[in-house]
């Protein structure tokens, strides 16, 4: 006889879609374990090596009610997401939420429900919810990555404590366990996939907020989450997080940082921002990384690329 608690009804309305590229299978393990265990799960492996591959196939195939989506070669992350998107449509009809998910992020307890128990609460309060965030603490260094707010000329981010107070309007959420409604979904017609990588997550969260949706991010839930290869604690007002990259992951993020600044719709105080930022960026790589010459020809690759490239979502 099993002494397992049922789970919250609420969960039933929610499926969740992982992309993994390359993962560590034993924090994929600890995410999916993590998971609502009735709830559909969908893993789309963007063609990962074929050792890896195994293990994830051999990963789902013991997890309840996954199902693994094995892309030929790497579409990129916004690819992913759609098909991961689409298939829970077509699959799981009666289903109402997405969770989306990198492969290195794992929910802490209560935290998905957490999640639409404060969508359907502000939709309850007669707010257009577009998506809602969790709270992210950085696995290494245990500092939270915050919520981030834009006011005319600003660009801050607020760190309210864990599981406590109210949710927080946000101007951006970062992508991993941005909990999304299939309608919403559906009608923005998904992520920009000429993005690959970086800024997907920026670039959807400015199309949710013009097509007059909100953001919210709630300190309810909170996450576990590891952004680039590994992650630095430094002080500049405060304790912040830098994410180490790769010179790959550079070439994107500076590419689309600049085809971003060249759409008319995407606000004006995160072009003023995001221009130092890169700056920042290219001074500490270039005075501290062992690597930095390949990582300045990368991040010089993205500037010429995000120039000339034709946009076409502008």
């Amino acid at each position: 006889m099993s002494c397992e608690l049922p789970e919250d009804p609420c969960l039933e309305q929610i499926a969740t879609v992982t992309v993994t590229f390359n993962p560590d299978t034993n924090v994929l393990a600890s995410q999916l374990s993590a998971l609502p265990r009735a709830c559909p799960k969908f893993i789309v492996d963007n063609a990962s090596e074929p050792g890896v591959t195994e293990s994830v196939a051999e990963l789902a195939a013991r997890t309840p009610n996954t199902t693994l989506l094995r892309n030929r070669k790497n579409y990129g992350l916004a690819a992913a997401l759609n098909l991961g998107a689409l298939t829970v449509h077509r699959e799981a009809p009666s289903v109402r939420f997405v969770l989306l998910l990198d492969q290195d992020s794992e929910p802490l307890a209560g935290s998905i429900a957490a999640l639409v128990s404060a969508f359907e609460a502000l939709e309850n309060s007669g707010h257009p919810v577009g998506c809602v965030g969790p709270l992210l603490i950085d696995a290494k260094t245990n500092q939270q990555h915050g919520f981030h707010q834009a006011t005319r000329w600003r660009w801050r981010r607020l760190f309210p404590a864990p599981y406590t107070g109210l949710p927080v309007r946000c101007t951006n959420l970062n992508g991993s366990g941005t909990l999304v409604s299939i309608d919403v979904f559906l009608k923005l017609g998904g992520f920009d996939e000429e993005l690959f990588i970086d800024h997907v997550d920026t670039a959807w969260a400015f199309r949710v907020l013009a097509a007059g949706y909100e953001l919210w991010g709630t300190p309810k839930a909170v996450f576990k989450h590891r952004m680039g290869t590994s992650s630095l604690r430094f002080w500049m007002c405060g304790w912040r997080i830098w994410p180490v990259r790769s010179a790959a992951r550079h070439y994107y993020l500076f590419r689309n940082a600049i085809l971003l600044m060249r759409r008319p719709a995407v606000p004006r105080v995160w072009k003023f921002w995001a221009a130092p930022k890169l700056v920042l960026t290219a001074l500490l790589h270039g005075l501290f990384d062992p690597n930095r010459r390949e990582q300045l020809r990368q991040m010089r690759r993205g500037l010429a690329d995000g120039l000339r490239t034709r946009d076409v979502r502008r």
